[in-house]
């Protein structure tokens, strides 16, 4: 294995508190009862979109879209931080000569932005969102464009996610794949939802056990 791909938001980084901040301010603008932190937090994965249809219907959902954006492109970095364990694992794959990318259904840009206002985006070869390409994920033609770029296999490359749909996504293009419930879904949902054999609290025990961390990675 000499590429890794992470999903960004619940695998890398924590950006819920701005999303939640959105869609609250949505349904205030619509005159909606306001979800919950947890309930946003459930709902999110596939791309914003499909969060606005689980939280307001697909009627309501075209009329919050503009709201949800608006306000989140002000606030992305609100709250935004990088998980346990993300800049300990990145830094030790780097070490160790992998080749990293990032494949993401948020926006390209805001991804980016995300990851400069971390100062990780120089760790990866490559950052794609939606808008870099007319694809998203699980589509496997995503996924491929990536791997054009990069140069990369599916079979000598690892997928990082924390969804149902980054496990489908690799699952497309025959990639292994690892999950982590640091996101949006428990392991029990990831195991109802998915034939993943690979499921991890969090990116520290992910890269114990799956990626074999030498006594040189003690610090993860």
């Amino acid at each position: 294995m000499n590429t890794v791909i992470f999903d960004l938001d619940g695998t890398l980084v924590d950006n819920f508190v701005a999303i939640a901040e959105s869609i609250q301010h949505a349904q205030r603008q619509l005159n909606l009862p306001e979800s919950s932190f947890e309930t946003v937090k459930s709902a999110v994965g596939g791309g914003y979109k499909l969060t606005l249809q689980r939280l307001f219907g697909n009627e309501l959902a075209t009329k919050a879209d503009a709201h949800f954006v608006t306000h989140f492109n002000e606030h992305l970095l609100e709250g935004v931080e990088a998980l346990p364990g993300a800049r300990e694992l990145i830094k030790i794959l780097q070490a160790k000569g992998k080749q990293l990318a990032v494949l993401t259904n948020k926006n390209g840009a805001a991804a980016r932005h995300i990851l400069r206002h971390l100062d990780l985006d120089q760790s990866f070869e490559a950052i794609f969102g939606v808008e870099d390409t007319p694809y998203r994920k699980p589509d496997p033609a995503f996924t491929q464009a990536l791997l054009k770029q990069l140069r990369a296999d599916p079979k000598d490359c690892l997928l990082i996610g924390d969804s149902p749909f980054d496990f489908e996504t690799a699952q497309n293009v025959t990639m292994p794949c690892c999950l982590v419930t640091t996101g949006s879904h428990t392991e029990e949902q990831l195991r109802e939802e998915t034939a993943c054999r690979e499921i991890f609290p969090d990116l520290l025990e992910l890269g114990r056990i799956r990626l074999n961390c030498t006594p040189e990675c003690s610090a993860l």
